[in-house]
């Protein structure tokens, strides 16, 4: 019932916005990832689905590219949700079919990101969530992708880190 409210949710979202080129979806473990892009090629089997990754956490990228899981140590990056070492068993297969790219995002991309979309748009998006957005805001997708979806997921942040933010340091 829950993947169908979810694909559901895709093809309203589809309705408002026809003729996506694309969606980006953040990918830790790849579970998001593999849902979404599951809902988005049922729906639509030519749009390209791109996962997205903090450029220190990397690790599906990495397991694309060898074409098998594999494991890299800790990552450092301030995305806490991506910072997974392995994708997931079941999930890579998955995201290995659907995925046309995964895209790398550095942390200030992300925290840039963070901070327009608080301060333009009135969003509060954790890191980990705002990494899509930082992957389009950073022209990371080919130019012909011109219609792009962007799951944006979660809203915790750490206290002191939305004050650093909001202050505009460039160390974040």
């Amino acid at each position: 019932m829950e993947t169908l409210l979810k694909c559901r949710k895709f093809e309203v979202y589809r309705e408002e916005v026809p003729g996506l080129d694309c969606i980006l979806t953040p990918c830790s473990g790849g579970g998001l990832f593999a849902g979404v892009s599951t809902a988005a090629k049922s729906l639509k089997p030519s749009i390209n689905c791109f996962a997205v990754e903090p450029d220190t956490a990397n690790d599906t990228q990495q397991s694309i590219r060898k074409g098998e899981r594999i494991a890299i140590p800790p990552p450092p990056t301030i995305a806490d949700g991506l910072r997974v070492q392995t994708p997931g068993a079941l999930t890579f297969p998955i995201t290995r079919a659907n995925a046309e790219d995964v895209l790398t995002v550095t942390d200030k991309e992300i925290t840039d990101t963070m901070r327009f979309m608080l301060l333009r748009m009135k969003l509060l998006v954790e890191p980990s969530g705002a990494a899509a957005a930082a992957a389009v805001f950073f022209k990371k997708l080919p130019d012909e992708m011109k219609r792009v979806g962007v799951v944006l997921s979660g809203g915790n942040i750490d206290s002191d880190l939305l004050a650093q933010l909001l202050s505009d340091k460039e160390e974040v």
